[in-house]
């Protein structure tokens, strides 16, 4: 089933690019054929031209009407005519503003030159001396149509940008709701056997079973209700209160370092007055833990991580420190991609699922600060102050 889709973009692809192939080819023929019949139009005004010099030499003949309704009919093409004998440049269906003579004459001889690059110059002979050479560009249609492939290219380029854009928004629009999804029914899932251990410590409690098993089991039952509610919170838009994120991670610190091996050694620097922020506690609390337990696997077990905060003009900066192993530059943006992981039993949703939680709920930022090879990493998190 992969293969036959693989195959058929594939063949879109192909096709596509087939297509865009033949609306150029047709696009430069039109455009030969075009420049083909400019040329034949100046030949035939040229040989106007010629008859009517002629005419006007012998002065005994009159001049033909088609002869003048050739020489009249061309508004279009502009072009400039040399006069040997006299030495002088003429124009015609070109604009000019210069209006010293000496400038003048320089113009039309550059433009001249110029003409003569795009279309070769044509004669004008009596008695097989040449009397005028006519230089001749590009009329305003063809100059606009030599624009016309670029154009139609940055087109079809936008069309399949936007195209792109248009299915990966869809995508993670299915990924959103399979996400919410998911959440909501683990949040489900976990709510229906913990409503039975609630009632399982109420009737040990009236059997008078040793009341320190009972303070464990609650314990335990506290922390599924906090896993529930944030399941519940992840599944949709949370609400957020105006919060401060100096008692927040303290809070988070605490319970942290107590649940963890007294081979990590944890250090917080915190500021003394209170820094507001507009915060989901559940939700900041299961960022605060993700970012550590990687912390934790980065430094296999053993080492130190520091989680400091600074209030800054707008933001809060948070940033969590560890000694681990660090990551390479090139994956600073990858380790936020869901599936990405270093670990061989992981499945790389830890550090997206914060992303989510930090710049989708919370209209904060998080990067990798700076990180190196063997040294450690720390990781950054800015969110608005609320005053």
């Amino acid at each position: 089933m992969q293969n036959k889709k693989s195959l058929l973009r594939w063949f879109f692809v192909f096709l596509s690019i087939a297509i865009i192939t033949l609306i150029l080819w047709n696009t430069y023929v039109f455009f030969t054929q075009l420049k083909d019949n400019e040329r034949s139009k100046m030949q035939i005004w040229a040989a106007a031209q010629n008859e009517f010099s002629q005419t006007d030499l012998e002065s005994d003949e009159d001049i033909s009407p088609i002869v003048l309704q050739v020489l009249q009919g061309n508004i279009t093409t502009p072009m400039v005519v040399y006069s040997h004998k006299e030495d002088t440049y003429d124009v015609r269906n070109i604009i000019e503003k210069e209006t010293d003579p000496e400038k003048l004459r320089e113009q039309r001889k550059e433009l001249a030159e110029q003409f003569s690059s795009e279309y070769k110059p044509i004669e004008i002979r009596y008695n097989d001396e040449v009397l005028q050479t006519i230089y001749y560009g590009n009329s305003p249609i063809i100059n606009k149509l030599k624009y016309y492939p670029i154009a139609l290219i940055l087109i079809i380029l936008l069309f399949f940008t936007a195209l792109y854009f248009f299915f990966q928004t869809s995508k993670s629009s299915e990924q959103n709701k399979l996400w919410a999804g998911m959440a909501k029914e683990t949040a489900h899932q976990i709510g229906t056997p913990l409503s039975s251990l609630v009632g399982w410590t109420e009737i040990l409690k009236e059997e008078q079973v040793n009341p320190s098993y009972i303070d464990e089991m609650e314990k335990d039952i506290d922390r599924l209700k906090t896993i529930t509610e944030r399941f519940s919170k992840i599944g949709s838009m949370p609400t957020l209160t105006k919060t401060d994120i100096v008692a927040e991670t303290r809070n988070s610190f605490s319970y942290l370092k107590s649940r963890t091996s007294k081979l990590i050694e944890f250090e917080l620097h915190l500021p003394v007055h209170p820094v507001f922020v507009n915060l989901n506690p559940q939700l900041y609390s299961w960022t605060i833990e993700n970012l550590v337990k990687n912390a934790i696997d980065a430094m296999k077990g053993k080492g130190k991580i520091t989680i400091s905060i600074e209030a800054m003009s707008k933001n809060a900066q948070i940033l969590i420190t560890d000694t681990g192993r660090g990551i390479q530059k090139r994956n600073y943006k990858k380790v936020f991609t869901p599936g990405f992981t270093t670990k061989t039993r992981g499945w790389g949703l830890g550090l997206s699922l914060v992303r989510r939680i930090i710049e989708e709920y919370h209209n904060g930022k998080i990067r990798v600060s700076k990180s190196s090879i063997g040294e450690g990493t720390t990781m950054e998190i800015l969110l608005k102050i609320v005053r």
